[in-house]
């Protein structure tokens, strides 16, 4: 099946405002409706509903090299997440208000290493989502160089970070895994074959041509034919 980014995106906003949006039978009409309207605007800044980062996204790069993560977790850092629904560049995580874990996830935030290109900042909302007896807080990946006209990370960001992520695995790797397999990990999803919501034909077909150079010099090992 083709992948479209548009519908991609469409369906994963219907998605998250069904999840995030608290239900009737728990807050008032026009407290629903304020919940819409700040989900909106944070995809406007964040960018589309994402199922899994890339593993080199400053979001998730903190974690050992040897087991790849794709969403935020204590793997990476993070405490005190729950009830996380995931963009582009951020996420938004309900903790309900009564565990204090909201504090613990902004504390967690203050203490992550610095990184290169982007700094990672989270706040409390003052809006009800997931449940009214929740405190969501915004996790915002603030890139300090700009990304493309289409909101979608270029090449010349994405590969510094992925040749800085995955050459290193030579010193451990026995086999070269094929581009079927790493797409997932190098284009997050939902994904297509070169393209995701991250980034666009052209960034993806570069990042496939330049793993497919990578895994043909022998360097992690034979190539894994499955």
């Amino acid at each position: 099946m083709t992948f479209r980014a548009d519908e991609a995106a469409k369906r994963g906003y219907e998605y998250v405002e069904t999840y995030l949006v608290p239900r009737p039978q728990c807050v008032e009409e026009s407290v629903r409706a304020q919940s819409r309207e700040a989900l909106m605007d944070i995809v406007d800044e964040l960018g589309p509903v994402v199922d899994t980062y890339p593993t080199w996204h400053p979001l998730v790069c903190n974690h050992d090299s040897r087991y790849p993560e794709v969403t935020p977790s204590d793997r990476c850092g993070y405490k005190g997440l729950d009830h996380t629904r995931y963009f582009l560049n951020g996420f938004i995580t309900c903790p309900y208000t009564s565990s204090g874990k909201a504090d613990k996830v902004i504390e967690s935030v203050n203490a992550l290493p610095p990184h290169p290109i982007a700094h990672i900042t989270a706040e409390k909302l003052d809006v009800k989502l997931y449940n009214p007896e929740a405190t969501p807080v915004l996790v915002k990946c603030n890139w300090d160089r700009s990304l493309g006209n289409d909101g979608m990370i270029p090449l010349s960001i994405a590969m510094p970070l992925i040749l800085e992520q995955e050459v290193p695995c030579w010193r451990w790797s026995h086999v070269g895994e094929t581009w079927e397999t790493m797409r997932y990990y190098l284009l997050g999803s939902p994904h297509g074959a070169r393209s995701s919501l991250f980034v666009n034909q052209e960034t993806g077909q570069a990042i496939k041509k330049t793993w497919n150079l990578l895994i043909s010099t022998g360097m992690f090992g034979p190539i894994k034919v499955d």
